[in-house]
């Protein structure tokens, strides 16, 4: 099954075969309900037709920039390719891509717009993801007036940042958050790990990276546990973990916190959503996301 759509209205159905054969795409007419049903099941959407009709199609649908469609309108004279949503995840790649069919792309967002890489780019580029999604408004921003370092670290390793810092790392699909008492030796959070994500089903090479609150910085057995596991341990600070639910309560809550593990696992998540709750294993709490 092709990962692209074309839509438009009948008038232009000969040109958006055209288009659809061009990009080895699908193609479906439109209708009102048409935009509903294919935002779940394509990454990449055409729409030929006036940039009005389809923006007042997708507002309702739109949820989140990271899990949102590529959308790219496509003008009635074949003339222009405008991405709409997702220009740093696919969009402008497609608009580029129409320029082959003689179509002017064109780019909006700032980074590319001005000849830079952002950061979501620079993921692409190394078949890595961006743990801490949110720094990509400060990073990217920065990037339009002077060149960001780039550093690169071999694992495994642990690494901290501020905010304003993106994290990449290889691509896996779960998150895997931990919370542990002082002085916890490594065994104790191999141990637990190991027996959280056995009881999900979960190979250690589906996990994204590792998290826990930036208060652990400093707990030895801890980071040795992620280091002998191979992954990458994430420290976050108060407001990080402050702006994600913990679906139990917790007593970390008398550190002004949520929780630890569950809010960790969900803010380096992709999809946001919490596949096992925390379990508490001795001296370790392990919660698991995607």
């Amino acid at each position: 099954m092709t990962d692209t759509v074309v839509i438009a209205l009948p008038h232009f159905a000969a040109d958006a075969a055209r288009v659809a054969e061009f990009l080895g795409a699908e193609y479906r007419a439109y209708s009102r309900s048409v935009f509903r049903e294919v935002f779940p099941r394509y990454p990449r959407i055409v729409a030929l037709m006036s940039a009005g009709i389809a923006v007042r199609q997708m507002a309702p649908l739109l949820a989140d920039k990271w899990s949102d469609p590529a959308v790219v309108v496509v003008s009635p004279d074949l003339r222009f390719a405008i991405p709409l949503t997702g220009g740093h995840h696919g969009a402008n790649e497609l608009a580029r891509q129409l320029s082959g069919m003689g179509m002017v792309p064109v780019i909006t967002t700032a980074t590319e717009a001005t000849g830079r890489m952002s950061v979501e780019q620079m993921a692409r580029a190394t078949g890595t993801d961006v743990v801490n999604r949110d720094s990509t408004r400060t990073v990217n921003a920065v990037m339009l007036d002077r060149e960001v370092p780039v550093y690169s670290v071999a694992g495994p390793a642990v690494v901290i940042v501020s905010p304003g810092v993106s994290v990449l790392v290889r691509e896996g699909e779960y998150a895997v958050g931990v919370g542990c008492r002082r002085g916890v030796r490594k065994e104790e959070v191999i141990g637990a790990i190991t027996s959280a994500c056995t009881d999900a089903g979960i190979q250690r090479e589906q996990v994204l990276a590792y998290a826990t609150t930036a208060r652990k910085a400093h707990e030895k057995g801890l980071i040795d546990a992620i280091v002998e596991l191979g992954g990458s341990l994430i420290f976050l600070d108060d407001d990080a973990i402050r702006r994600e639910p913990a679906a139990s309560p917790s007593p970390a809550g008398r550190l002004g916190l949520p929780g630890v593990a569950e809010p960790c696992a969900l803010a380096i998540s992709r999809k946001k959503e919490l596949v096992r709750g925390k379990e508490i294993y001795g001296r370790v709490t392990v919660a698991i996301a995607r």
